[in-house]
């Protein structure tokens, strides 16, 4: 379902925009795409005064199901965030360990003490960190918008199927312009 309307109190959760994310080869939106449609989407809530949520990534449990990092063990600045998303004292860091950005992190924390209802999620990989994210959001009673030319995977089938099969079930998708749009 196109995006419809903005919440008074709408959040942008931007997902693992990292040095090491952001350089493995996305598709089916190269990551530098993705990047730039973040940092405008965020300059834009900074703009409108509404929180903005930078989430990175460092690690993952370890277990069975845990899949290496291609390359074995990440360089130094992996989890940094790309300094094209102009990060500000007044962003909202969020560093997870999991998947998602809510399962052992602050973040529904903070969202509450703001009085958020809305998330507009954006970032890479969308089967996976944005995915999980905007189920959890789901789960917590947010409403969720996805900005569909702001996501992009490591899979062209598995970010398919995340944007046109599940987000759809979780809330509403558009692109960064109709979400600017509605902005105003």
């Amino acid at each position: 379902m196109p995006a419809t309307t903005l919440d008074a109190t709408t959040a942008l959760v931007l997902i693992d925009l990292q040095r090491g994310i952001a350089g493995l080869p996305c598709l089916p939106l190269p990551s530098a795409d993705v990047i730039g449609r973040g940092a405008r989407l965020a300059a834009a809530f900074r703009t409108h005064r509404l929180p903005v949520v930078l989430v990175n990534v460092t690690g993952g449990a370890p277990g069975r199901t845990q899949s290496p990092r291609p390359g074995g063990t990440p360089p130094a600045d992996w989890a940094e965030l790309v300094p094209e998303l102009g990060r500000q004292d007044s962003d909202i860091l969020v560093t997870k360990q999991q998947w998602g950005a809510f399962h052992g992190t602050n973040l529904d924390l903070e969202l509450r003490r703001r009085g958020v209802t809305q998330i507009v999620l954006a970032g890479i990989a969308t089967s996976i960190g944005v995915e999980s994210t905007a189920r959890a959001a789901h789960e917590h009673g947010y409403h969720v918008t996805v900005a569909t030319d702001a996501v992009t995977d490591l899979d062209a089938d598995t970010h398919r199927n995340s944007v046109e099969k599940v987000f759809p079930r979780l809330g509403e998708t558009d692109t960064t312009e109709a979400i600017l749009a509605l902005l105003g």
